[in-house]
């Protein structure tokens, strides 16, 4: 596959690594974008790639919550302007409200009826009156005995760039206020899975595969080798350890608090952490590059 420069582009700014080497690693990976990334890491010139960093959609993330029981969804525009409209905004609103109702699935509360309409009908009546297209993408439904939410980047109330749902055990007046703590923490951190148990087998096994190459190939070119059973035994052990103190919940540093863990910080206020969600705006969608000198010079017939 030729290497283009936008393909040099995506992964600098996705893993930090200079041109020529973001070029090299496509070319020795055959264009492969996870795997030229995996390359950079295990050469140590990339650290892992944050795929929320990738950010490019517009739009907003409701969010709305009852006993037992929360949601976030996420509405798509096409430009920023639209997200600051108080029609779409109300729109957010109304169907986040819809979704905790009914929130199966974006199929579920599509067909669901709001205000004498299907969502789907209210959703194709603003696109005409905005005069903007909108994509009703996704949702999560989240349950627990305790539900806190947190928005960060509010454009209004429970809507913004980032929506954070957290369920918790214990006294409820307490899981309400260390939940938001936490909720302001993961929408910093943005953890991949809430422990260990439930992190992807594919995450961990391609992590175990990047960073086994790292160790042997930094042992093999040092000037004091260590023996391979210590890599194997103490080095990549410590390594994965460390990985998963930053991707999974619990054993990330709190923020609040970087001197305890999460799940010593919930221990010590008497709650537990049993789930959590977290969306942010554009999440993997891949913005198409636009050319705005072309763009107008097509708006005005040049």
């Amino acid at each position: 596959m030729a290497v283009t420069a936008q393909m040099v582009k995506e992964l600098r700014e996705t893993t930090g690594a200079g041109m020529m080497d973001a070029k090299k690693a496509l070319t020795e990976c055959d264009g492969n974008m996870d795997a030229a990334i995996d390359w950079l890491r295990t050469k140590g010139l990339a650290k892992a790639a944050k795929k929320a960093d990738r950010v490019a959609a517009e739009g907003l993330i409701g969010v709305a919550v009852t006993t037992g029981r929360g949601v976030a969804i996420e509405i798509n525009s096409e430009t920023d302007f639209v997200a600051k409209n108080t029609d779409f905004q109300a729109l957010v609103r109304d169907v986040a409200k819809t979704a905790l109702e009914v929130g199966e699935s974006v199929e579920v509360v599509k067909a669901a009826a709001l205000n004498g309409k299907t969502v789907d009908e209210v959703l194709g009546e603003a696109i005409a009156r905005i005069g903007e297209n909108m994509t009703f993408r996704r949702l999560h439904i989240l349950e627990g005995d305790t539900i806190v939410s947190y928005v960060h980047n509010a454009a209004a109330p429970e809507m913004g760039k980032i929506g954070v749902l957290v369920a918790l055990k214990g006294d409820a007046a307490k899981a309400q206020e260390i939940g938001k703590q936490f909720a302001m923490h993961i929408a910093a951190t943005a953890p991949i899975s809430l422990n260990e148990a439930s992190l992807e087998p594919a995450v961990l096994e391609r992590e175990l595969q990047v960073q086994t190459a790292k160790a042997l190939e930094e042992n093999a070119t040092s000037a004091k080798p260590k023996p391979e059973q210590v890599i194997h035994n103490n080095i990549i052990p410590g390594r994965m350890k460390k990985f998963l103190e930053e991707v999974t919940l619990v054993n990330q540093k709190f923020v609040m608090n970087p001197d305890v863990t999460v799940a010593q910080a919930a221990t010590e206020a008497g709650v537990e952490i049993t789930g959590f969600a977290r969306l942010a705006v554009g999440e993997g969608v891949e913005k198409k590059e636009e050319d705005f000198a072309a763009e107008v010079a097509k708006m005005v017939g040049a």
